[in-house]
């Protein structure tokens, strides 16, 4: 199908039978929904790719699931994502496919980019990749000194870190033994400078994540690492043997030194936030292996034909990606809480509110028109159950509505004690205390019984009172492996599509990040401090001139020429 712009969305039919809907709902208690219905968890709950969601507690019963799919036909869904997966334009202001779920397909697929196929490209990288890993973890290469490498330092910002770090970190217990991965990304030189000062030239290899090789936090940082190992026994001679690229331009790569061998490519057709399944996913790949990263790709190629051949009332994406459109559209929620249970996925939600946010942060729809409706929420969140100690006092009395997704394995790396088991506990009550809540008579009850005065328990009560009917999805899946990790990223990316597709977004474009990086370079030309005043760019208001001012004066290396 041709990816076109649809009719505005609060026309719809669906959307204005939701709006009425959604009205009929506001008063109806999850407590009594699943009091009416015994086997609610069964009929919604699904098993996907490895995953299984629990969705049973929302605030929908059978006929607002089937307003919602409808509403989702009614905005071409099933056509949009065939042709999400038939590399079809649907990067319309780029005119570009969206092609990362190729990176994981099938070596005999066919998908094609104007008229090539590309899948031998992606293949031929996955097997230098494998070469490239096989040579440092068998230390066949080594560094100038001719000792073996005990530490990656990958360099990147936004998609070309946050992914790679999320992977890394999640799949801690496949690391390699003696490979060490640490990631660069702000401009902040106590970034890099705490990571320079713990490692060994001699024995880092630097790991260079740019698709233009040009991006200034990554170039500034590189530039500091290259002079860093200058001047610490390196030589311009040597740091072919240290610096390895991921990146569209070969030229600049070249030029710093890193040699033709050694540089990786990077494709327009793939988003910076979903390329930790290509090169970009290098230093994950130097530290659980290759095998194990190819098994990551094979868990999100299960969830791409999940997603594309399961009908949507059975579809976890889709499903999960309907339920949020339901709170952000129809209840006002303008946020949604990521909360992994597992040590190792702390890392989740940043990764999550890069993809959400930058992909559905948008205000106009393809035809450039602009919605009347909300569109990406603010997307947040922790690792359990240190949050239960914090921000879930909110979730459970505050005022406004936040759903949330609970993602617990069933199984750990690291069985200690009785912690797994008290962490899943904690997991599924806070589920079940925003479900269930508790009434103000219940919490008068409860402490009479315990023997408080009466007088006492009736001032505390509606402090003890907790309202419940909160949203929450819950997914579990045996134990945090490379399969069900990129199941459950490439689910959100797919949720992530759902959602534009349905808001008539570009969920590939990102033109709000590049002003910052526009105005960036013209203040950063204000603040060099041999710059005379008479050169100086009148600033856009009086607030940024006056800061820019601040700043100089305050630079011990700034003298003002009056």
């Amino acid at each position: 199908m041709a990816y076109e712009s649809l009719p505005p969305l609060t026309a719809n039919t669906e959307w204005q039978a939701l709006t009425s809907h959604a009205r009929d709902m506001a008063n109806v208690h999850m407590r009594e929904l699943f009091h009416q219905d015994p086997g609610r968890f069964s009929r919604f709950s699904l098993t996907a790719a490895g995953l299984t969601l629990d969705y049973s507690k929302n605030r929908v019963r059978d006929d607002s699931l089937a307003q919602l799919f409808a509403l989702a036909r009614s905005r071409q869904l099933p056509q949009r994502i065939e042709s999400l997966f038939l590399g079809e334009q649907v990067n319309t202001t780029e005119q570009r496919p969206a092609l990362h779920f190729a990176l994981r397909a099938p070596a005999n697929a066919s998908i094609t980019v104007d008229g090539e196929n590309i899948m031998p490209q992606v293949q031929a990288t996955l097997d230098r990749m494998e070469s490239f890993v096989w040579r440092v973890r068998s230390t066949q290469w080594r560094g100038f000194s001719n000792k073996p490498f005990t530490d990656v330092v990958s360099i990147g910002i936004g998609g070309s870190f946050l992914g790679p770090k999320l992977v890394s970190a999640s799949l801690k217990p496949y690391w390699h033994g003696r490979l060490n991965c640490h990631y660069v990304a702000n401009i902040d030189g106590s970034d890099i400078t705490e990571v320079l000062r713990h490692i060994d030239p001699e024995t880092t290899l630097f790991l260079i994540q740019s698709k233009s090789f040009g991006t200034q936090e990554t170039l500034e940082n590189t530039k500091v690492a290259r002079e860093w190992f200058l001047h610490n026994g390196g030589c311009e001679q040597t740091i072919g043997k240290h610096f390895v690229a991921v990146t569209a331009n070969d030229a600049a790569a070249r030029e710093f030194g890193i040699e033709a061998d050694n540089i990786f490519p990077m494709w327009d057709w793939v988003g910076g936030r979903y390329s930790l399944w290509s090169a970009i996913g290098l230093p994950t790949a130097l530290t659980i292996g290759m095998d194990n990263f190819r098994a990551l790709l094979a868990g999100a190629q299960h969830m791409d034909r999940h997603f594309r051949t399961a009908p949507l009332e059975q579809n976890m994406p889709v499903i999960l990606g309907l339920l949020g459109v339901w709170y952000s559209n129809f209840f006002g929620a303008d946020t949604h809480a990521v909360l992994p249970y597992d040590h190792y996925l702390r890392g989740l939600p940043a990764h999550i509110q890069q993809l959400d946010m930058e992909s559905n942060g948008k205000r106009v729809r393809l035809d450039g028109q602009a919605v009347d409706y909300q569109t990406g929420p603010i997307i947040w969140g922790g690792v359990g159950a240190n949050g239960q100690h914090a921000y879930h006092q909110l979730l459970h009395q505050g005022t406004r509505l936040a759903p949330a997704d609970f993602i617990m394995p069933l199984k750990t790396h690291n069985p200690v004690g009785d912690h797994h088991r008290i962490l899943f506990a904690n997991g599924l009550s806070q589920t079940q205390a925003l479900m269930h809540g508790k009434t103000e008579d219940e919490a008068l009850k409860e402490m009479l019984d315990a023997g408080v005065p009466p007088a006492d328990a009736k001032a505390l009560a509606p402090h003890k009172a907790i309202p419940g009917n909160k949203p929450s999805n819950t997914l579990l899946f045996d134990k945090t492996t490379p399969e069900t990790l990129g199941a459950l990223i490439a689910l959100y990316e797919h949720k992530v599509f759902v959602q534009g597709a349905l808001w008539d977004l570009d969920s590939f474009d990102q033109w709000g990040v590049e002003l910052g990086k526009q105005l960036g370079k013209d203040i950063l030309s204000q603040l060099q401090p041999d710059l005379p005043k008479a050169g100086r760019i009148k600033a856009l208001d009086s607030s940024t001139a006056g800061l820019i001012e601040l700043y100089r004066r305050r630079d011990s290396g700034c003298h003002d020429p009056d």
